[in-house]
């Protein structure tokens, strides 16, 4: 890529059947946390805009500087609305994450959407922050952009489980994304994530993604490796292992409970 922007490394290696490490961000909202991010090893952020009150501002101030640290700003957008996912690629993300896709014809707005013709109808805004703002041509900045964005398919429901297959042979779409906690919690077992029914959807969900060259998303397990074990072997290539509030409360509460142990002189 003839940018000082390299390639969509996270996309590259789920291509690859590569692991992909991604840090959720809800509350930290400065550049630096895409420092902290790479930092850390992970291959990517996705920033929350779905639950949280981040901004679009924000989010692109986070997204310009996860680019320029060589990791993938990946945003899970508010809503199905092609603006919201639109705009953030516009403003620095290398992917979206798209909550509540139910079925194929969902799945297949946002491949509309998100890419170029003749993949899709996605509008030219020119050359953008994913690419450096290089001066290029249309066709090949279209091209690169096509070839770069990373679009994830949320599945967060029964219904969505039930029509897996449809979804997954959505062309254009890169990912089937399970949101444990939203499923879980649709079925009755909220939390439950090691459930017999929550192990069914994951197996559904990864069989459908090997029949379809798709990559396999989790979000939501955390702590437990031996289900997270489970889970990469089962096929989960792109895993969200933790947020920053999650890192923040697990490491301040477990200091807290050390010091109040100690015997005061």
């Amino acid at each position: 890529m003839p940018t000082a922007i390299g390639p969509n490394h996270t996309k590259q290696k789920l291509a690859a059947n590569e692991l992909v490490l991604c840090l959720g961000v809800n509350q930290l909202r400065t550049p630096n946390i895409a420092m902290i991010a790479a930092a850390c090893g992970f291959d990517a952020i996705y920033i929350d805009l779905e639950h949280n009150p981040t901004s679009l501002e924000t989010a692109a101030g986070v997204c310009v500087a996860a680019l320029g640290m060589g990791i993938a700003p990946i945003a899970r957008v508010t809503s199905h609305d092609p603006h919201d996912a639109t705009r953030m690629l516009d403003c620095g993300a290398q992917g979206v994450m798209v909550p509540h896709i139910q079925n194929a014809r969902e799945a297949r707005a946002v491949v509309e959407a998100c890419r170029f013709p003749p993949h899709g109808h996605r509008s030219a805004a020119g050359s953008v922050a994913a690419l450096g703002y290089a001066a290029l041509k249309q066709p090949e900045i279209n091209r690169l952009l096509n070839d770069n964005t990373l679009l994830i398919a949320m599945l967060e429901t029964p219904q969505a489980i039930g029509n897996v297959e449809e979804i997954a042979a959505v062309d254009g779409i890169d990912t089937l994304h399970i949101g444990a906690t939203d499923l879980s919690t649709e079925m009755g077992i909220a939390g439950d994530y090691q459930h017999p029914r929550m192990r069914v959807a994951f197996e559904a969900v990864a069989k459908a993604a090997k029949a379809h060259g798709k990559s396999m998303g989790v979000g939501g397990v955390r702590e437990d490796l031996a289900f997270q074990t489970w889970l990469l072997q089962l096929g989960v290539r792109y895993l969200t292992g933790g947020s920053d509030v999650g890192y923040i409360l697990s490491a301040g509460r477990r200091d807290v409970r050390q010091l109040r142990d100690v015997k005061l002189g």
